[in-house]
């Protein structure tokens, strides 16, 4: 049952990897993979995190980074083949998912790549909160043994990151563990994302191989919140969005606020 449920996701998500350029709609991948509308909307939501529209435009900007990356210039052109009918409507569903303009993405990459870079021999260093102070939430993180790189954890509103955490931080070398403090009260997912050392600087921002995990379930966060919870870096699986948001930003923000203290 399950590995049927899968199979339609899986085969739902690589028609629309196929098919950017189209009007796809929900019915439309029910439809494919012989499920109802209805039924399929709530197994694709249960399997990936998120709506097939949410994940839809996931692989849109996806794509419209990877353009950006490698030829910036033919971007307005293909713009429709990647189912965006103005520059002005994907300059905003950009920068809402990504945290930039497209324009300040691409010029502003191999400054954050080289900034990057800097910590795959240097220890990082982020404020982690005040040991005393509540709300805490305290996360260690497991790798593979072979794992070399940038671990990034956050608390988000929803079990994808395609938006800004409420609370993330970054950890390199050794350094396994990291602790939020003061954190608003809500309801949150914790997820973590490995970026490995590479010679590519394409590879610190189309996140498509980056190891990946989640806390096994929402969080409630109030007054009295003090959590030590653990979470395993796994390989991709062929049903996780994008990441989309812009990860050496991320950290080069915390990083400046941490240098203006």
């Amino acid at each position: 049952m399950n590995d049927y449920r899968e199979e339609a996701v899986e085969k739902a998500i690589q028609y629309m990897k196929e098919h950017l350029n189209e009007d796809i709609k929900a019915e439309q991948l029910a439809n494919i993979v012989g499920y109802s509308p209805y039924h399929f909307a709530r197994v694709f939501k249960s399997i990936t995190g998120i709506t097939i529209r949410q994940y839809l435009s996931a692989l849109r900007i996806e794509s419209g980074k990877s353009y950006l990356l490698k030829e910036p210039s033919l971007l307005v052109k293909i713009l429709h083949s990647i189912g965006f009918s103005s520059s002005g409507s994907f300059h905003t569903r950009f920068k809402q998912f990504v945290g930039l303009s497209p324009k300040q993405f691409r010029s502003s990459s191999e400054l954050l790549h080289n900034y990057v870079k800097q910590y795959e021999s240097a220890p990082l260093s982020l404020p982690q909160g005040q040991e005393s102070v509540l709300p805490r939430i305290q996360c260690h993180v497991t790798t593979p043994e072979t794992f070399r790189g940038l671990i990034f954890v956050g608390l988000f509103p929803r079990p994808v990151p395609d938006q800004r955490p409420v609370a993330g931080t970054a950890l390199n070398l050794r350094n396994r563990t990291c602790q939020f403090t003061g954190v608003p009260h809500g309801t949150y997912y914790v997820l973590a994302a490995g970026i490995p050392w590479s010679l590519n600087p394409r590879d610190y921002f189309l996140l498509e191989h980056a190891p990946r995990g989640i806390y096994d379930h929402s969080i409630l966060v109030d007054e009295t919140t003090d959590l030590n919870l653990k979470i395993t870096l796994r390989e991709p699986s062929p049903f996780d969005p994008p990441i989309v948001i812009n990860l050496p930003l991320l950290l080069f923000e915390q990083d400046q606020k941490k240098n203006a203290k």
